[in-house]
C-alpha cells in the first residue's frame, strides 16, 4: 500500500520529519520561515495530509487541494481553521494542547514579575551606564511593584490558566480570580480561588491574566470600559492571542494611567508596526510570540502534531482532533 503524501509547510525538528518518513511520502518547505501563501498553495494539489504552524486553512486552501483529507497545526490555537469550510470538505483537523501547559505558564509568570519589577526597563538603565552613585538618584527612581500576595485574575481558566494559578498560589502566596464559561469547582478547592464575573475580577485584581483562547465570542473582549475598571495600579498582562483585546483601547489605557503596565506576548497585528506606541512605552514588556517556545516543547508539539497526522491518514484515532470537528470521525 502507498504511503498518503503530505506537505510540511514549515522547518520541523528532525525527530518529528523522521517519524513522519516512516509513515507518509513528505515534502517540505526548504525556505526559512514558512511557505508563502502562494507557495503553499501550488503544493497542495495531490496532497493528503498538511502539516501547519498556521496561515488560513479556507476555502481558497481546500480548493488547491481536493485531496486533502487532514490538516495538523503546531499550535493550541485553531482560530485559523474555517470550521464549517473544513466540516463540508471532510477535512479533519487537529491541534497540539496540553503539551506546552507549563512552558507557557512559565512565561506568563515572568511577564508578571518582568512588568511589575521593571526588568527590563532597569536592566536597560544599567547597561546604558545611568546607574552612577552621587548623581542625585534616590532608592525610589528604582521601585517596582510586589507580585507576592497580591490579586491575581484569571480570565480564561483551562489547563494554562490551572497551571499559572498553582505557580501564582503556591508561589507567590496570591490570592486568586477567576472568569471562565463554567465554574470549576476543583480548581476553586485547589486554589483557594473565587470565581467571579468579569468585572468584578477587573476591579479587585492587582494582576489580570488574559488566557482566552480566540473566538468569535472573545474576540476584542476588553476594551476600553474595561480598563476603565481596573486599578490605576494594576498590570494587564495578555499570553493569549492579540484580537481578544482592543489594542488602540489598551494603548489609552496605558498613556493615560488607567493602568500602571502591561506584559504583552501577543499583538494585533503581528508582528507589530515598529510605530506601535506599545513598543515605545517603558511601562510595558513586549515578547514575540514566544509562549511555547523551548527547545523541548517546541519538539514534543512537532512530535505530537506528527502523531495525530499519521493517525487521522492511516486509520488511527487522531488523539487531538478539535471538538468542533469530531462528528467527521463518526
Amino acid at each position: 500500500m502507498s504511503k498518503p503524501k503530505i506537505y510540511i509547510s514549515k522547518a520541523i525538528p528532525e525527530e518529528a520529519l523522521a517519524y513522519l518518513e516512516q509513515h507518509c511520502e513528505c515534502r517540505m518547505w526548504d525556505g526559512q520561515g514558512a511557505a508563502s501563501r502562494q507557495g503553499l498553495l501550488a503544493e497542495l494539489h495531490n496532497v493528503e495530509g498538511l502539516l501547519t504552524t498556521g496561515g488560513p486553512i479556507n476555502r481558497e486552501l481546500l480548493d488547491h487541494a481536493p485531496k486533502l483529507r487532514a490538516v495538523s497545526s503546531i499550535s493550541v490555537g485553531y482560530n485559523h481553521f474555517d470550521l464549517e469550510a473544513m466540516k463540508a470538505r471532510r477535512v479533519i483537523g487537529t491541534n497540539t494542547p496540553h503539551v506546552l501547559d507549563e512552558t507557557v505558564a512559565d512565561l506568563v509568570l515572568s511577564l508578571m514579575l518582568s512588568a511589575a519589577r521593571r526588568i527590563p526597563e532597569l536592566d536597560a538603565f544599567v547597561k546604558q551606564g545611568r546607574w552612577q552613585r552621587g548623581k542625585g538618584l534616590t532608592d525610589e527612581v528604582f521601585f517596582g511593584m510586589d507580585v507576592h500576595h497580591q490579586t491575581l485574575g484569571i480570565i480564561g481558566m483551562g489547563r494554562i490558566g490551572e497551571a499559572i494559578a498553582k505557580r501564582a498560589v503556591d508561589g507567590f502566596g496570591m490570592s486568586l480570580l477567576y472568569h471562565n464559561r463554567s465554574r470549576k469547582p476543583e480548581t476553586e478547592e485547589r486554589f483557594g480561588a473565587r470565581y467571579c464575573g468579569l468585572d468584578e475580577l477587573l476591579r479587585e485584581s492587582d494582576f489580570v491574566v488574559m488566557m482566552t483562547p480566540l473566538t468569535p465570542e472573545t474576540e476584542r473582549m476588553i476594551r476600553l470600559e474595561h480598563f476603565e475598571m481596573m486599578k490605576p495600579t494594576a498590570f494587564f498582562i495578555n499570553a493569549s492571542r492579540g484580537k481578544t483585546v482592543d489594542e488602540p483601547a489598551l494603548i489609552q489605557a496605558l498613556q493615560t494611567g488607567l493602568i500602571r503596565g502591561a506584559g504583552l506576548d501577543v499583538f494585533d497585528p503581528e508582528p507589530p508596526s515598529p510605530d506601535n506606541p506599545l513598543l515605545h512605552m517603558s511601562n510595558v514588556v513586549t515578547l514575540p510570540h514566544i509562549g511555547s517556545a523551548t527547545a523541548k516543547t517546541r519538539l514534543d508539539m512537532a512530535m505530537l502534531a506528527a502523531r495525530n497526522l499519521v493517525a487521522a491518514l492511516t486509520g488511527g484515532h487522531p488523539p487531538n482532533v478539535v471538538p468542533e470537528l469530531r462528528e467527521l470521525l463518526e
